[in-house]
């Protein structure tokens, strides 16, 4: 987990699998660790002033390992992979937003607290919209289209009422299952 601001609730999910969870500061170099997952935090402030994390996100999406980015952590993949963000007039400050997987009529209510996006028509071919918002089509999440990378802008972890879109930590670990068995690392 590279803690950009993780809340502990995130520390719970990813615990709740059997897992090994070492956390690092946001301007770490994980790059010479071995590991079979990067999970980027939530955290505050405006993304591109995270030039350490993005520059090591640069590097981590060349390799095949899963990596899952909420929040802070799907804008600075965005920036990573080349997208550009940009501050909201007005925020995202709130419970119940509703969110669109993008390809299917599922609708979510997600919580979120943010005030930056990551600009649609900036995503470069390798990558798609994952998740949308339905009252302002803004960004809400990414998912590259050949290898186990995803984010979200909103929060999955959230329990300040539905728990709709926790499967996405399921999806995760799934993935970083995967690697492991294609890595032949076992369990």
């Amino acid at each position: 987990v590279v803690d950009c601001g993780v809340k502990s609730n995130i520390i719970r999910y990813l615990l709740r699998f059997n897992t090994t969870v070492i956390r690092v500061p946001w301007d770490y170099d994980y790059s010479k660790e071995d590991f079979d997952g990067l999970f980027i935090s939530n955290g505050p402030g405006d993304p591109s002033m995270c030039k350490a994390t993005i520059k090591n996100l640069e590097v981590s999406i060349g390799e095949n390992k899963p990596i899952f980015g909420i929040c802070l952590g799907h804008q600075l993949l965005a920036l990573a992979s080349g997208a550009k963000t940009y501050k909201l007039k007005f925020g995202h400050r709130s419970h119940n937003q509703p969110v669109l997987e993008v390809g299917t009529n599922k609708a979510y209510l997600t919580s979120q607290n943010h005030g930056y996006a990551v600009s649609n028509d900036s995503i470069d071919n390798n990558w798609r919209l994952y998740f949308q918002n339905l009252n302002d089509n803004s960004n809400e999440g990414l998912r590259h289209k050949n290898k186990a990378i995803f984010s979200t802008q909103f929060h999955p972890e959230a329990s300040s009422g539905p728990t709709d879109t926790a499967f996405l930590f399921d999806d995760f670990i799934t993935e970083v299952e995967r690697y492991k068995e294609i890595e032949g690392k076992g369990n």
